[in-house]
């Protein structure tokens, strides 16, 4: 496919549906030189958007722990989402809705005169991991550990935390792996570059505590999915050194969905019967 500025169809910006190669920005907008942004990725089935609502909401809430107020509400992010998949004619779509501290008065740090801006975007787009959802996915173990939320506020989807993620990220694929597992400030077992991480043992379930890193809107799901099912889910530090111990492993996120891993770093694990099931159960919820 062409880049991302060079396609056809709609983006929604600042309340109108522009052509999409003319969304554009200026180049002194703060955000582009201080990471002033905050995003969500949502994906649309069957022409319903998964926990839309929920997404609108984290998207105010990330806004507002970043400083700014969107001056849009929930009901009003929703129709703009809505409103770009009916513009290119999309039922099946990953969904990106992105807001911003614009061009304007102030060109330094502090920028409170600049407006704040946002826009939404939908394109098709197949599994995040490719044919990894079916063998389980290769994961490095990268250098960059998540930082402490003394330093970052961690409950928000801000752009600038994900500077580390890339870097990671692109040395993972580097060495042929999909992604990369991510250990917390503290050494503990923290999340992969864009989505949480689940482990199981003995029939249970184990999965890092959200106190530094993002608590995932589909994480949230697939732990109400597990206990629903009657299965022991353990929200809880874990070690690195219990990495070996764990029998299969999963990642979910809105783009991930629910893949399978099959390596972290030398630990294997197998693609088993429950990562298999959560990750059919997932499927088939979203398009109910």
């Amino acid at each position: 496919m062409a880049g991302y500025d060079d396609r056809d169809g709609k983006i929604w910006m600042d309340g109108t549906l522009v052509e999409w190669r003319e969304a554009k920005v200026h180049v002194l907008t703060h955000a582009l030189h201080y990471a002033s942004s905050v995003f969500e990725g949502e994906r649309c089935y069957n022409g319903r958007i998964f926990k839309s609502a929920e997404h609108s909401e984290r998207l105010r809430k990330s806004a507002e722990l970043l400083d700014m107020t969107l001056p849009w509400t929930v009901e009003q992010i929703e129709e703009a989402k809505y409103a770009t998949l009916k513009a290119n004619g999309l039922t099946d779509a990953y969904v990106r809705a992105l807001a911003w501290r614009g061009a304007g008065e102030d060109m330094g740090v502090a920028s409170a005169r600049n407006p704040i801006r946002m826009a939404v975007a939908v394109w098709s787009w197949g599994n995040y991991y490719g044919d990894a959802k079916f063998k389980g996915a290769r994961l490095d173990i990268s250098k960059w550990k998540r930082p402490s939320p003394e330093t970052i506020p961690s409950a928000a989807k801000a752009s600038g935390l994900y500077m580390i993620c890339t870097m990671s990220k692109h040395a993972a694929e580097a060495k042929g792996c999909s992604d990369a597992m991510m250990f917390d400030y503290r050494g503990y077992v923290a999340e992969a570059t864009g989505a949480n991480i689940f482990f199981v043992k003995n029939g249970e379930v184990h999965t890092p505590l959200p106190d530094a890193i993002l608590n995932g809107i589909t994480r949230q799901t697939v732990i109400g999915m597990l206990r629903d099912k009657g299965i022991k889910v353990h929200e809880r530090y874990i070690e690195a050194s219990e990495l070996e111990g764990f029998e299969q492993c999963w990642l979910t996120g809105t783009a991930a969905e629910v893949t399978p891993v099959g390596q972290i770093g030398d630990y294997s694990f197998e693609v088993g019967a429950l990562t298999r099931e959560i990750a059919t159960d997932y499927e088939k919820l979203v398009r109910s």
